[in-house]
């Protein structure tokens, strides 16, 4: 994660035009809205991409499916990875007296389960699993599930509570 100092008086939020160009974020927001909404996975694949959001061969994105509009160049998913129905990806956080950037990189072959939230610099491993309604605030390690707020490994031995 980078840190970053508030450039301004206020917290970092107030003064995110200092941070990244607001025509940026403007088109950023509308080509996100447009794949968001697309039913055609090939589309939402061309359209993150000219973003900046890094798509592998055989992505596919689920309906309402959100990465971060202001760092979408920050965003990473490999070969066959599913992002699941109203999953968001984001690698940023504004704070206080600062801001904080980091990559976000699902692993080939990981899943996202609907709902899910990805915070930023958290890596999900090759064939790993975020389940629905999850908050990751730490990587995923490959071929495990994670669960929960925060998410937290899966064991067979457990049932869900």
């Amino acid at each position: 994660m980078a840190r970053h100092a508030t450039p301004g008086p206020g917290n970092s939020l107030r003064s995110w035009t200092r941070a990244k160009n607001p025509l940026r974020v403007a088109i950023n927001y509308l080509v996100i809205v447009l794949a968001r909404v697309s039913p055609s996975l090939t589309l939402k694949n061309v359209l993150l991409r000219s973003i900046g959001v890094t798509v592998g061969e055989g992505v596919s994105w689920g309906l309402e499916s959100t990465p971060d509009v202001f760092w979408p160049e920050l965003v990473t998913v490999e070969d066959h990875a599913i992002v699941g129905y109203d999953a968001t990806i984001l690698c940023h956080e504004f704070l206080q007296d600062e801001y904080r950037t980091g990559e976000v990189v699902v692993g080939e072959r990981a899943m996202i389960g609907a709902g899910a939230v990805i915070l930023p610099g958290v890596e999900i491993g090759a064939g790993a699993s975020v389940a629905a309604n999850s908050l990751v605030t730490r990587d995923v390690p490959p071929g495990e599930t994670v669960a929960g707020v925060p998410a937290k490994p899966m064991s067979g031995e457990e049932s869900p509570d």
